[in-house]
């Protein structure tokens, strides 16, 4: 499974590839707003930083809703680097947008998906990922989990080649559940990485094989 950060700071993509692990990230208007990053020509700008620092793709969101504004958005973004994915929201015009990107060859995720119907929308129109938004799912007292596991499988019968980006993770034990359930790709904040790391069980014996070291010496 695939490592993406959810994320418009720089300085947090910045520590995740050092931890070694970024495949990819994700952004969106909020994201880059919630950085102070306002205008257009500072919101591009910032994507094409992004792609510099890291190997992966590099999502980035329309915020047109009519199948015209995607197009000319999602072109402008297609140019500013190669590693561009343009992500596109679940609506009509957003399905009719992503058969065209798909046959000019423009990478593409679907966002704002929350049903296994919507994921197959998505996947015959070519997606390059779709993405379940699992802890909203939650909020709404579903299981954005299981989502994650029938998207998985239906893809596996019909041989839909898009991938599943797990969207929306609120937490660690989310990003092991979405692996169980066989997402390719989960994008998450900072924090639920770094969350994979800790266990006090591995905090005691550290502590016990540092202080058994000063024994040593």
């Amino acid at each position: 499974m695939k490592f993406f950060i959810d994320t418009a700071n720089l300085a947090q993509i910045q520590e995740a590839h050092d931890l070694g692990i970024l495949d990819g990230v994700t952004t969106n208007p909020s994201l880059m707003a919630k950085e102070g990053i306002k205008g257009e020509e500072a919101i591009m700008k910032h994507y094409v930083t992004i792609c510099d620092m890291v190997k992966g793709d590099v999502s980035a969101e329309v915020i047109s809703t009519d199948f015209d504004g995607i197009i000319e958005e999602g072109k402008k973004l297609a140019a500013l680097h190669p590693r561009i994915v343009v992500k596109v929201p679940m609506i009509k015009d957003g399905v009719k947008a992503i058969k065209w990107f798909t046959e000019n060859k423009i990478k593409t995720n679907c966002t704002l998906v929350f049903s296994a119907g919507q994921a197959i929308l998505a996947a015959k129109a070519g997606a390059t990922y779709v993405s379940p938004f699992i802890g909203r799912i939650d909020d709404s007292a579903w299981d954005g989990v299981d989502l994650i596991a029938q998207i998985a499988n239906i893809y596996s019968l019909q041989s839909f080649k898009t991938e599943i980006l797990a969207a929306s993770i609120r937490s660690a034990l989310h990003i092991v559940k979405c692996a169980e359930a066989g997402a390719d790709v989960c994008t998450c904040p900072l924090d639920s990485i770094l969350g994979l790391l800790k266990h006090p069980l591995t905090d005691i014996g550290l502590a016990k094989f540092l202080e058994d070291a000063k024994k040593t010496r």
